[in-house]
């Protein structure tokens, strides 16, 4: 899933041509291109999607949604590192049906099989 999170402004550098920040999405500090918001300033809220901060956001809409994501657990989700988000891959359910109609634990070629068997 790919969400857009909320996250607190509290840094910005220039490099090069482009505006960065840290922002900190709860705890979690990351870079993020701050090009399309070029109004918003250290302390503010931002939206971000895919490491762009997409607009801006009041502080407190920012808090509770940060909240509700971490209850659910989608914060550390979308904000895993690539190094974290490929060892979750790795201990899930794997799966060779590529359009999800297998049966859980079941590649496409044994669904034919059974298939083939019905018919």
């Amino acid at each position: 899933m790919c969400l857009a999170i909320p996250g607190r402004v509290d840094e910005i550098v220039d490099e090069g041509d482009l505006r960065i920040g840290r922002v900190n999405f709860g705890g979690i500090v990351k870079r993020v291109c701050l090009d399309y918001v070029p109004d918003i300033e250290v302390g503010e809220y931002a939206i971000v999607h895919v490491g762009f901060a997409i607009s801006k956001l009041d502080a407190e809409t920012a808090e509770k949604t940060l909240e509700v994501f971490r209850k659910m657990g989608m914060l550390e989700e979308e904000l895993a590192s690539e190094e974290e988000a490929f060892a979750r891959a790795e201990g899930a359910p794997q799966s060779s049906c590529l359009d999800g109609s297998c049966k859980a634990g079941e590649s496409a070629s044994q669904q034919a099989g059974e298939s083939a068997k019905v018919n």
